[in-house]
């Protein structure tokens, strides 16, 4: 049963069945974690057929197919440009609300808000864009103060609210880039998608992406109650077929599933906040429970990247960006020792490497 689960997920999550493009791979998924923004480029490119560069999937930022926004749980996703409003439409009000007590702390108030969007919209509109320190100078030229969090709050109340977006990338010398263009999210991908039921939609792209799994995985993913999450789950039954429903109902999409692709390979080195991995409220299908620790959630937030060998997580690894240091050698750290070879372990952190180092 593990093992035919695991097997259905990795097809969900085109691991065993990449998208053709990177266009396709970020459309299929919805949203994809990306607070590490390396990370969530290179859990797009492992889904994605051949071997995209980094510099692929940030010409697919530059051309405004996809951007990466808060999304859901005060998160930041990848996610295509033409659907981030109805994505919000669901999320952004209780991403907002849980954000209140922070906001209170850092004296944001509405007023505030208001402000700060009325000065984002006067400096970026036309088509301009601002790298992050840029937009923190509009606002204290406009007398919107920035010390200590501040200015990370306002950006992130203009983009729960879908006035914001981070599009094309920031150049950096020496290294891939780290951080991207904050734009008008209506300038930026004008032409938004608008679901007849957001929240059935919402509910089918996750079961798409991520199934098998039920309305308390999607809870977690989106931040949603549970309660309207079973009611996300109703509204879609008509697009889903249940295939457990031992003790809470388990789900995969009706219509077709993607394509396994034979030369997909069996053992991944996937980017920290793993989809895979994260995007469940019970994480020891794809995990060992003795080996949760090992990957986190730590008590910092952090989620270290894996090593999946079949579907299993059997290791995690770790490399650095700093200048002059992308171009070392991923470094494995393996607590399921025989699951996957030596030799698929490296040809996993090697495909890696040669992402990053394009």
């Amino acid at each position: 049963m593990l093992e035919s689960v695991r097997d259905e997920r990795l097809r969900s999550h085109r691991l065993s069945a990449p998208a053709p493009t990177v266009a396709a791979a970020a459309e299929h998924m919805l949203a994809t974690q990306a607070q590490e923004f390396w990370g969530g480029r290179w859990a797009i490119a492992a889904r994605t057929r051949g071997e995209p560069t980094v510099r692929d999937v940030d010409a697919a930022f530059d051309r405004g197919e996809i951007v990466r926004t808060w999304t859901m749980r005060g998160t930041i996703h990848i996610i295509p440009a033409r659907e981030v409003a109805w994505v919000v439409s669901v999320t952004g009000e209780r991403q907002f609300r849980k954000a209140a007590p922070q906001h209170r702390s850092e004296s944001i108030d509405a007023a505030e808000v208001a402000r700060a969007g009325a000065l984002a919209r006067t400096a970026l509109r036309g088509g301009n864009r601002l790298a992050r320190k840029e937009m923190f100078r509009v606002w204290e030229d406009g007398g919107v103060s920035t010390r200590g969090q501040r200015g990370y709050h306002l950006l992130f109340a203009l983009s729960v609210r879908g006035i914001l977006c981070q599009g094309a990338v920031v150049p950096r010398e020496k290294g891939p880039t780290r951080e991207q263009y904050f734009v008008l999210l209506e300038e930026w991908a004008p032409d938004q998608l608008a679901p007849k039921d957001p929240l059935a939609e919402f509910f089918v792209r996750f079961i798409a992406s991520h199934g098998p799994a039920g309305a308390r995985d999607f809870a977690w993913w989106t931040g949603l109650p549970l309660g309207v999450s079973r009611d996300a789950a109703e509204a879609a039954s008509d697009r889903l077929k249940v295939v457990d429903d031992e003790s809470e109902p388990q789900y995969l999409v009706a219509a077709p599933a993607p394509r396994r692709v034979a030369s997909a390979p069996e053992v991944f080195a996937l980017p920290p906040f793993e989809e895979y991995y994260l995007s469940y409220a019970d994480r020891t299908v794809p995990c060992a429970p003795e080996f949760l620790k090992a990957i986190g959630p730590h008590m910092n937030g952090i989620v270290r990247p894996i090593l999946v060998a079949r579907g299993e997580a059997v290791g995690v690894w770790t490399h650095s960006l700093a200048v002059g240091r992308h171009t070392d050698d991923p470094i494995p750290e393996l607590f399921a020792p025989g699951a996957a070879t030596a030799e698929e372990i490296g040809a996993a952190l090697d495909r890696y490497r040669r992402f990053i180092t394009a």
